[in-house]
């Protein structure tokens, strides 16, 4: 299961509105690699910048995820069930800068952990769907 995570051309089965994403800097792939993420949602593209904080495979993949006005930090934790059952456990640190997102992140805390919970079952999905 983590070497579907690990590749960045399995995220458009899984992430709605991905269009891809560009290395910015730091070894690819690695602790401090910085990517330019691009989505479309509701016919607008937004960009977010991902950097790598550990990068500990099979075990754990941490990140920030950057984007105007808001700051998420991920931790992501696997652990392996049986042969064909990864438990995948994250926690998602959000701090807002704009005063939008501060009036979102207050009127509405659980869509950002809807959306992350969104992605995790739709991985969930995808993968699964691969056994077939």
């Amino acid at each position: 299961m983590v070497d579907l995570i690990d590749s960045p051309d399995n995220m458009k089965h899984w992430q709605p509105g991905f269009l891809g994403m560009t290395h910015i800097s730091g070894e690819q792939g690695q602790e401090g690699a910085k990517y330019s993420m691009r989505y479309k949602n509701r016919g607008k593209e937004m960009e977010m910048i991902e950097t790598i904080l550990k990068r500990d495979f099979p075990s754990e993949f941490n990140a920030t995820y950057e984007a105007k006005g808001v700051f998420n930090r991920q931790i992501n934790k696997f652990v392996e069930v049986d042969e064909n059952t990864t438990k995948w456990t994250t926690e998602s640190y959000f701090e807002f800068s704009t005063i939008m997102m501060k009036i979102m992140g207050a009127l509405m805390p659980g869509a950002f952990k809807k959306q992350s919970m969104k992605y995790l079952v739709m991985f969930k999905e995808w993968a699964e769907g691969l056994e077939d």
